[in-house]
């Protein structure tokens, strides 16, 4: 299968998993038509290892050092492309940002592999406000890691990703969603 049509399948395999249409709340309070959740797809064998391939694709592009992102999105994410790097023998390690830090154990705010110093991509599976991910690259960079790549799979094209870019961050969404939750690819 080639990339035109493992991206096709990505994209049906979210649209069959992971929309759910009617009358949704966001975290924010703002009221949707769709609800989105990537971790139906991320965690499917097939949706792993499409995700993984395309998201290591990106990354190797933006030539990072290490790839993680807000846990919980971004956690079969990075996992996906721990597993393929290491397949493809481009090993790039994977990291978590915690929402806030462990109050017990060594109290990390960041879990797994985070060279010092490095060039990292921060990923997820959804953008909206952009809250989430702003919060993750604050925590990065506070532990001296540099941003060059952000990615996302689903765009839902509600300012996240415009407030990324008027901050300098590169961003890529693999797809974007209208408000209706029509769903087109995006890079």
């Amino acid at each position: 299968m080639g990339f035109a049509e493992e991206i096709e399948r990505l994209r049906q395999l979210l649209v069959e998993k992971s929309f759910r249409h009617g009358y949704f709340t966001l975290s924010s309070g703002k009221e949707t038509l769709y609800y989105f959740d990537g971790r139906l797809t991320t965690l499917s064998p097939e949706g792993a290892y499409l995700v993984g391939k395309r998201v290591f694709s990106l990354a190797r592009e933006a030539k990072v050092d290490a790839i993680g992102g807000p846990t919980l999105g971004a956690d079969p994410i990075v996992a996906a492309v721990a597993l393929i790097s290491h397949e493809e023998g481009n090993p790039i390690p994977a990291f978590l940002v915690r929402r806030e830090a462990k109050k017990h154990g060594a109290q990390r705010h960041i879990e797994g592999n985070l060279p010092e110093g490095a060039k990292v991509a921060i990923v997820d599976d959804v953008i909206t406000s952009g809250k989430s991910i702003l919060r993750a690259i604050g925590v990065v960079e506070a532990a001296g890691a540099q941003v060059g790549k952000v990615i996302v799979l689903v765009d839902r094209n509600e300012g996240g990703s415009e407030e990324l870019r008027r901050k300098g961050y590169g961003f890529t969404s693999l797809f974007t969603a209208d408000k209706k939750g029509t769903l087109s690819i995006g890079v």
